[in-house]
């Protein structure tokens, strides 16, 4: 074979590694198994054949193990004489880095093959070229049959080191013997001592520096691939989609569909996949316009708004086939809550996508599977953690099954690695395998048990066959009461006289497990509802036996619903079978059913809060903190000039929650209502006493005529939402909380301008920092939303609202002493002059300003922002924080305001540091 490959990456006049070679030996094949330390650490295995070393790149080294399947991607072939080199190559060059010879010896086919050496040499090719290598080792290291089987899953290099099982298999780890066996050396004395290079079996001095483990660009490119496990090189894709044909995108096409089969498999010519547990959806996107479509053709684009929102913003031409999932904290998918999802307040919703169909003109779904997932892989926009590619494992699909049993997935997806996607169609090249046993099922009717206070008992279900509906039993488990009263909605219209089976099945049927049922009334049903059930086994006569209720379906036909039987997987994976090759392939792969190196599934990378509310229904009741909240007249507008809704007021505060709380929480607040919007009438409201719902924890309170009245006290998300229910569009918190009420956490200093500009408030506010900087009192800052700034002071509730008021008016006096030209510390607005108001009279019980983070009923949609202090300068405005950018400063920013509820200062010492400085 040629070593035009080999020669092209290296400059032999900088790298001693040889450039040829011959054996002398007529008898035996050798191999050798090089560690090399490169800019990713592996094992060079290599095999003699046609006069050179065919050569694999192992990361992880062999194994003696035979559950321990090691990946193996092929690289160029390198010559004889390389069997024997080991040494440094340079920094800079090909593979630069350390290298010594791990394990030396012969080998042999393992079948038994006359004619000596030439005859086992072309006994060999032929299986290398089929992609299924049987050999002997005998080294001093490695002894013994090992395969070299090739994975069309990991692209045209991936091969999988698979040690036999025979007397020198062993579970212990063979690369701890980490000692060459030419040198003596190990890989980190090699690098230590004057390095040799060892050619032709003589040991020979050369000048070298040490290599500092780099490389080239493709080297390392190499490496890199190999420690992910993923192909060395690549498929073209520019390539690949050059000689896809043309064409214009396709329309109302379905899926490719799988069949059901009885049990998992290993065969390197098929790949695996999750089978996640949700709405299968092909999705088109052109010119930034988006059709989210069910397998029946049924539109998701309202339903799933934000998937649509994200494919909206993508700047490509595709049409994808893929799954949205609801995925909980684990990783995996939640058929329930996507069942039930309305909002992102129900979940993370997901879409996990496994086909590419047409790319920019082109149509894909004649190329082979692997050549389009690797056009998938390469253009798919994986920016926002909602869209994720599928993963795609090669060649071992019962450890793969067996590790997706334990993590509790549905079930696998076993593929073709050469089938072409076929629209509509239910394919043996696509197979899956279940779990657990589920069917979907149509709704004909349902049962209400005598004396029940439910909705009713159980669902009677049935499915088509040969065109005839069939009933399959009863389900009465799996609802919950919410769902029940839901459901029910949905029965009432579909309600019939006559049983849609054509006969009334025995609803009372006694069974060995329920011999004395309780009595049942049928209600027959319109066979137009499609639900979801599991269940153990289908007996004899057809009626599945233990079934659950796992959710409604609305993305499938009642027509289209048959009953699913599983094939045997024998039969299937032997009627596609184009050759025995792949058998004796799929035989070698068999040995190990624990495999599965990759983690199956990945937990949302953050935990990111949306929306509370979806933004199309225009009433919408969510549980928040066990609590049922309805909110309603969602696109009434309560800021006209922006365009801002109530529904956008809850959006907000749902997702700044756990920011605004701590402000909120144990304090009595002050509500401030406009039901209206901010043009409206408003009013506050202190007293909650018989207004509000139980759960709402309030504060008594006596008014000056005596009267006995409640303060709502804040505390939790439900608290919070059912205050802008009311229409408080700001949240106005005592200084205190409830536990030390006459003792206030902060001190405010409230910049209240009149004729003043924007800058002047900021000029003040920056005049208030030097004197507290000056008395070393920590001060935190935030706009107000209005007009104004409010500056916090740290107490930790140390002292009451008199000595925090006095503290406040010390301040203020000398920041008007510094700025008297436009400050004022009148009261009445009318002594004022026009001036600002240093304000310290805040400080008083049962006062209230905006607290942090909280809306401001004014135009723009303002919030009351803290600042870090070097954004308090010349140009800051109001409209700088709103409704609208607000949320995303907090994620990157944070709470800047957290200090405002630490320990607090020593108020005494402080009044007289101030003293001593200003007086």
């Amino acid at each position: 074979m040629s070593l035009k490959e080999y020669a092209a990456k290296r400059d032999f006049t900088k790298t001693a590694e040889p450039k040829a070679g011959k054996s002398e030996d007529k008898n035996k094949l050798r191999f050798v198994i090089q560690k090399h330390d490169a800019s990713r650490l592996h094992y060079d295995f290599r095999l003699e054949m046609e006069g050179v070393l065919k050569s694999w790149a192992v990361p992880k080294g062999p194994s003696t193990d035979p559950k321990n399947k090691r990946l193996a991607m092929m690289v160029e072939d390198h010559p004889y004489d390389y069997r024997l080199f080991e040494g440094i190559i340079p920094e800079g060059e090909y593979g630069g880095g350390t290298v010594i010879v791990w394990d030396e010896g012969t080998y042999e086919p393992i079948e038994e093959i006359k004619g000596g050496k030439k005859a086992q040499e072309k006994h060999l090719l032929q299986q290398l070229h089929s992609g299924s290598l049987k050999i002997k080792l005998h080294g001093q290291k490695l002894e013994g049959e090992y395969a070299l089987v090739k994975t069309h899953g990991m692209g045209e290099n991936g091969w999988l080191l698979i040690k036999h099982k025979d007397e020198f298999a062993s579970d212990k780890d063979i690369t701890k013997k980490d000692k060459s066996v030419l040198s003596g050396k190990t890989i980190e004395t090699m690098e230590k001592t004057s390095e040799k290079v060892w050619q032709h079996g003589h040991e020979e001095d050369v000048e070298m520096k040490p290599a500092k483990k780099a490389s080239k660009k493709k080297e390392k490119a190499l490496d890199d691939a190999v420690e992910q496990d993923e192909p060395a090189e690549k498929p073209d894709v520019e390539a690949l989609l050059k000689k896809a044909p043309k064409s214009k995108i396709p329309t109302g096409i379905k899926p490719m569909l799988a069949t059901l089969v009885d049990k998992p498999f290993d065969d390197p010519d098929w790949v695996y996949e999750i089978k996640w547990d949700g709405y299968r959806t092909l999705a088109f996107v052109e010119k930034g316009e988006v059709q989210l479509l069910s397998r029946n053709n049924k539109s998701f684009n309202e339903k799933y708004y934000p998937i649509t929102q994200l494919l909206e913003s993508w700047k490509i031409n595709v049409v994808i086939d893929g799954e949205i999932i609801v995925m909980n904290d684990k990783g995996v998918s939640n058929f329930g809550a996507l069942q039930n999802w309305r909002s992102e307040a129900d979940g993370e919703l997901m879409l996990y996508v496994f086909d590419i169909l047409w790319y920019e003109g082109k149509n894909l779904m004649e190329l082979p599977l692997t050549q389009r997932q690797a056009i998938l892989k390469e253009v798919l926009p994986t920016d926002d953690d909602r869209v994720r590619l599928s993963n795609v494992f090669p060649a071992n699909g019962n450890g793969f099954f067996e590790a997706a049993e334990k993590i509790g997935l549905e079930g696998i997806m076993a593929k073709r690695a050469s089938s072409t996607y076929i629209s509509d169609n239910r394919s043996k090249d696509w197979l899956k395998i279940k779990i657990n046993k589920r069917q979907e099922v149509v709704i004909g009717g349902f049962t209400k048990n005598e004396g029940t206070a439910k909705q009713f008992s159980s669902l009677l279900l049935g499915v088509y066959e040969g065109g005839q509906f069939q009933y399959v039993g009863k389900v009465g488990t799996g609802f919950s009461d919410k769902l029940q009263k839901e459901m029910m909605a949905q029965f009432k219209p579909l309600i019939t006289e006559e049983s849609p089976f054509g006969y009334e099945p025995d609803v009372n049927k006694p069974s060995r497990f329920r011999p004395n049922p309780p009595k049942a009334k049928a209600t027959w049903l319109k066979p137009e509802l499609v639900c979801e059930v599991s269940f153990a086994e289908v007996t004899s006569d057809g009626v599945f036996r233990h079934p659950s209720f796992e959710g409604m379906r609305t993305d499938k036909k009642a027509t289209d619903v048959v009953r699913e039987s599983e094939a045997h997987t024998d039969e299937v994976v032997e009627d596609t079978e184009s050759d025995n090759t792949s058998k004796s392939k799929a035989a070698e792969v068999k040995e190990d059913k624990k495999l599965v190196k990759h983690k199956l599934v990945q937990a949302p990378k953050e935990s990111v809060k949306r929306t509370l509310l979806n933004p199309k229904e225009e009433t919408q009741v969510k549980s928040i903190c066990g609590h049922d909240l309805k909110f309603t007249h969602l696109s009434k507008v309560y800021w006209p000039e922006d365009g801002v809704t109530k529904r956008d007021m809850f959006n907000y505060y749902y997702q700044v929650a756990e920011y605004i709380l701590p402000y909120l929480k144990d304090r009595p607040q002050s509500l401030n209502r406009f039901p209206n919007g901010i043009h409206g009438s408003s009013f506050y409201q202190k007293d909650v006493r018989g207004k509000s719902p139980d759960w709402v924890r309030k504060f008594p309170y006596t008014t000056s005529e005596g009267e006995d009245k409640d303060y709502l006290i804040g505390h939790d998300e439900a608290t919070l939402l059912w205050m802008a229910s009311l229409g408080c569009i700001e949240m106005n918190p005592w200084f205190s909380r409830v536990q030390s009420p006459d003792n206030p956490d902060y001190c405010v200093i409230d910049l209240d301008p009149d004729k003043n500009t924007f800058d002047q408030v900021i000029e003040a506010a920056l005049e208030v920092k030097k004197v507290l900087d000056a008395i070393e009192v920590p001060a935190f800052c935030k706009t107000s939303g209005s007009t104004g700034m409010h500056i916090y002071i740290p107490l930790g509730a140390k002292y009451d609202y008199d000595q925090s008021q006095m503290f406040a008016r010390l301040v203020v006096n000398i920041v008007h002493e510094q700025i008297p030209e436009y400050t004022s510390l009148e009261r009445m607005i009318k002594n004022r002059n026009g001036k600002m108001y240093l304000d310290f009279l805040q400080n008083r019980p049962g006062a209230t300003i905006a607290g942090p983070y909280s809306l401001r009923p004014k135009p723009g949609a303002t919030v009351s922002m803290p600042l870090h202090w070097d954004e308090v300068k010349p140009g800051l405005t109001m409209r700088d924080f709103t409704i609208k950018n607000s949320v995303d400063r907090l994620k990157k920013e944070g709470d800047l305001f957290k200090g405002v509820l630490g320990e607090g200062i020593d108020l005494e010492k402080t009044i007289l540091k101030a003293k001593s400085i200003f007086q």
